[in-house]
């Protein structure tokens, strides 16, 4: 019974009078995870455990310590902490800080063990364990998901497990993403759906198998449910627009990053925490949703924002949002004497593919402006820090970006002065190279969609037919992308194809319906100009 009032307190609902408008607060979906736990503490821990289920890992966090405080031999509340210093799909875990919450239940793991009185508990403690244990990341995240594997066959009535083992699987994709390892985590957290459709766990790990542009119609069901499943967090606001993006559902993607942005500000400012705890995250995605838009004004108080935060901040975190963001103005708007190409941000330290897409658009725009000179001095400076890139990060995602966007830059720069065949071929040396890196979700790590741009050069040397084949396998990578429509409805005018031309253009009118006054208006000319004003 303690554990029935426990998960009806979590659901939104079910209870009335004043339990009702608490329970509206803690909508964070529903489990019944059995412990051993007294009333109380368990309560604090399946608040937790839900918490936990929707990457919110520092209030998890502070649900598990409550829990250890209502009950300090409760074992599984310290199982919890230390699951919250593990993040699989970021690849980040705090390995120390997660054997400091195990050390406080008991000083080894057979002391652990002997805390938790059911062999099911037993089972999680060993799994724990595993993942925080002796070895590299890499083989510790193998060695998990076989022990979670374990766990969810000897218990297959536990849903968590369930969970908790394909969010492992997704765990152990190092290498970028490989379809055939998120397809064996969608099999397990459909399961799980199925079983119970508010469960938070399975919806936000469904979303997360299915998010590339092939895959991403399977994941309509879990995006459309996981935000009515967990209003009260902010990551679960956002991620449905995981899948909406990858569909080029601009609407969707804007107003899930809207409400996700205004859920962890709101959040930030009642427990009165430093701005580096609001959601840049979302702020990129609505930005960057905002200019497929058209919707540039948004846009600009959205980068304007991520300015005054960096301002006050300067850490690493708000520095990377400013820079992707920039980048992405400076790409979409091409106003290459704007607000945004004039804005310097120090990347110093910031990842590969960050500062790549900030070298690119600066150079983007100097070409754009007339500036070669300035263009071919950031093209060095792109090949320099090539040059300087250790050996161990030369397959990494981000090198492979870098790498893509130093051939764009150098092919607009010969575009530029007048050797169209060579940039041509640094062209296809780009589209190769992004071809081979796997799909990925998000705003694209390579600004400028290699696939895009070599349309508009093809475009720009009076080959239509060419570059129409360009935009239509950049829109395959990059559905309903504004500029490769722009583009595609552009080639196919040009090669007289009036009917596909008229569905290209549609297609952009339905895109930039919400655009500011006369966006669609400039842009549907037959030269390829500047979207935005110079």
């Amino acid at each position: 019974m303690k554990r029935l009032m426990s998960m009806l307190a979590l659901v939104p609902g079910l209870l009335f009078g004043a339990g009702a408008a608490q329970a509206q607060i803690e909508a964070l979906g529903s489990t019944d995870f059995e412990t051993s736990g007294a009333p109380e503490a368990h309560q604090a821990f399946l608040r937790g455990l839900l918490l936990l289920h929707s990457f919110e890992y520092e209030d998890a966090a502070e649900a598990f310590r409550e829990a250890e405080r209502l009950e300090p031999d409760f074992a599984m509340a310290y199982w919890g902490e230390a699951m919250t210093y593990n993040h699989p799909l970021w690849a980040q875990q705090d390995r120390d800080a997660a054997r400091e919450a195990l050390g406080r239940l008991a000083p080894t793991p057979e002391a652990r063990a002997e805390k938790a009185p059911t062999a099911r508990e037993q089972a999680y403690l060993r799994a724990v364990e595993i993942l925080y244990g002796e070895g590299d990341k890499r083989s510790r995240d193998f060695a998990y998901a076989e022990a979670m594997r374990r766990l969810h066959e000897a218990y297959p009535d536990d849903l968590d497990a369930a969970a908790f083992y394909a969010l492992a699987i997704l765990g152990t994709s190092h290498d970028g993403r490989d379809f055939r390892t998120y397809m064996r985590a969608a099999a397990v957290a459909e399961e799980v759906f199925a079983r119970n459709p508010n469960h938070p766990g399975a919806a936000h790990y469904l979303i997360h198998s299915f998010d590339d542009p092939i895959h991403a119609p399977l994941g309509l069901r879990a995006a459309r449910a996981y935000s009515k499943i967990a209003p009260a967090a902010a990551h679960a606001l956002h991620m449905p627009s995981h899948i909406f993006l990858a569909l080029g559902m601009w609407d969707d993607v804007t107003a899930m990053n809207e409400a996700s942005w205004d859920a962890a500000y709101a959040r930030a400012a009642r427990k009165n925490l430093p701005v580096d705890a609001r959601n840049y995250h979302a702020l990129w995605w609505l930005d960057y949703g905002y200019l497929q838009q058209g919707r540039y004004e948004d846009a600009r108080r959205t980068l304007a924002v991520m300015k005054e935060d960096t301002q006050a901040s300067g850490s690493r975190r708000t520095r990377t949002h400013l820079a992707r963001m920039r980048a992405h103005h400076i790409v979409e708007m091409r106003q290459w004497n704007g607000d945004a190409a004039a804005l310097v941000v120090d990347v110093s330290g910031l990842g590969l593919s960050t500062v790549a897409g900030d070298r690119f658009a600066t150079g983007m725009s100097a070409v754009g402006r007339g500036d070669l000179a300035a263009a071919r001095a950031v093209l060095a400076e792109m090949r320099a820090a090539r040059e300087r890139r250790p050996e161990t990060e030369g397959y990494a995602r981000g090198a492979h970006a870098a790498d893509v966007m130093e051939y764009e830059l150098a092919a607009l720069i010969r575009k530029a002065e007048g050797q169209t065949d060579e940039a041509l071929a640094l062209m296809d040396r780009a589209t190769a190279e992004e071809d081979a890196m796997p799909f990925d979700f998000g705003p694209p790590d390579v600004v400028k969609p290699s696939h895009e741009l070599y349309g508009e050069i093809l475009l720009a040397a009076d080959r239509p037919e060419a570059a129409r084949a360009q935009f239509e396998t950049s829109l395959d990578r990059t559905p309903r992308r504004a500029l490769s429509l722009l583009g595609l409805a552009r080639a196919a005018e040009a090669m007289a194809d009036a009917e596909a031309a008229e569905r290209a253009y549609r297609d952009l009118a339905r895109v930039w319906r919400r655009a500011d006054e006369g966006v669609f208006e400039r842009a549907s000319v037959k030269r390829m100009e500047p979207v935005g004003d110079r």
